[in-house]
């Protein structure tokens, strides 16, 4: 049955409204997300860009040495204080010499003693050596009987044994001497180095045992060169090298920035609440005197920089791509601004800091990116100074 003039007018309509909704729903699969009420907007500028490793850290002298007492007795006199400058040589302190003086003055006697002792048996050894040779010329004559020369030449053996024990005697002495003279001289105690006197652990008066354990005086350092020590955590060591560039600040100058470089990274970890971390020491210039033994620092590695550089903020990183380039970039996905639209695109990022990342490739200067609205850099709290 032929269709009538009104039913094809409405099948017309009909096609015509599926094609429309046919092309709506494509166009609206195909067409950037629109922009959605929780993000900001960044633009895409130049900056510098510096990759950073950060670590706690303490400050010590690079260089600096406990001065202790090798020997038993009370201090007598203490020549130095806190905070003294000392050359190296110079008298530091001095135990009572009086017991090793006796001992040094006890040895003199016995060496005097055997000495005398001595030259009394040599004298003798050769009166005993010239009865020896008489009674050899006299035994062809039957002048002395063969008894008497053996017994001469017996005492003249006992008399050269007699000597030659004084002789060792007399060596034994004269070392126990010469220690004793050294106990002595180590009753005045020098600087071992030039430095500065940072700590002191005995008083005068204090009677000080270095029979078991040497006991400390007093402890030089050179204040000159300071050395950070930095825990570093066991993810991020293996990234550093020895003379990477370094900089830190310290709690009581939050607006100054130290620098210095690696000098050694420790191999051997200190786990502290089941956190392995590294000790990295760092050293640094202090002829100014502005750091100090003991000191907190905030250390910052410097793994790379870039210099005006396009970046973006690091809260526009989104899903990590596993291609990367070359050159070591790593490919993440950010949302930018297409009109009044949403798009996605990949790009390559090279250095990264806390709050920004370098992008070589994927987005132009002035283009601008997405970024979750309660966590931008305009609204979020700078940490650090990168």
């Amino acid at each position: 049955m032929p269709l009538t003039r009104t039913q094809r007018r409405l099948a017309a309509v009909l096609l015509a409204l599926t094609g429309l909704a046919g092309a709506a729903l494509i166009w609206h699969r195909d067409a950037p997300a629109a922009l959605p009420p929780d993000v900001a907007f960044e633009t895409v500028q130049r900056r510098e860009v510096t990759e950073t490793v950060t670590a706690q850290g303490k400050l010590e002298p690079k260089a600096y040495v406990d001065v202790g007492a090798q020997v038993s007795g009370q201090l007598s006199r203490l020549h130095v204080e806190i905070g003294d400058v000392v050359q190296k040589g110079q008298l530091i302190a001095e135990i009572d010499p009086r017991i090793y003086a006796s001992r040094v003055e006890s040895d003199q006697a016995r060496i005097a003693s055997l000495t005398a002792q001595l030259a009394q048996q040599q004298a003798q050894r050769q009166n005993l050596a010239q009865v020896h040779r008489r009674n050899l010329g006299l035994i062809g004559e039957r002048a002395v009987s063969q008894e008497q020369l053996e017994q001469s030449e017996s005492d003249l053996r006992v008399a050269e044994a007699a000597v030659r024990s004084l002789e060792a005697q007399i060596d034994e002495a004269r070392s126990t001497l010469d220690g004793d003279r050294t106990n002595l001289g180590y009753t005045k105690i020098y600087a071992p180095m030039t430095g500065t006197v940072v700590s002191q652990t005995s008083r005068e008066g204090q009677t000080l045992n270095a029979n078991q354990l040497a006991p400390v005086i007093v402890q030089i350092a050179d204040l000159d060169t300071m050395t950070v020590r930095a825990q570093v955590a066991e993810a991020d060591v293996m990234r550093l090298r020895v003379g990477t560039d370094v900089e830190f600040t310290t709690l009581g100058a939050l607006e100054r920035r130290w620098h210095g470089q690696v000098r050694q990274v420790l191999p051997s970890p200190e786990v502290i609440n089941d956190v392995v971390l590294y000790n990295v020491l760092i050293d640094v210039d202090n002829r100014d005197r502005q750091l100090m033994n003991g000191m907190s620092t905030q250390v910052f590695f410097v793994l790379g920089r870039a210099e005006n550089a396009l970046a973006v903020p690091s809260t526009a990183l989104g899903r990590r791509r596993p291609e990367q380039d070359q050159n070591g970039a790593q490919a993440y996905e950010v949302r930018v601004r297409e009109g009044d639209r949403l798009g996605t695109r990949v790009v390559q990022v090279g250095h990264m800091s806390r709050q920004w990342a370098e992008v070589r490739q994927g987005l132009a200067e002035g283009e601008a990116v997405a970024v979750p609205r309660a966590a931008g850099p305009k609204t979020a709290p700078r940490r650090g100074f990168f």
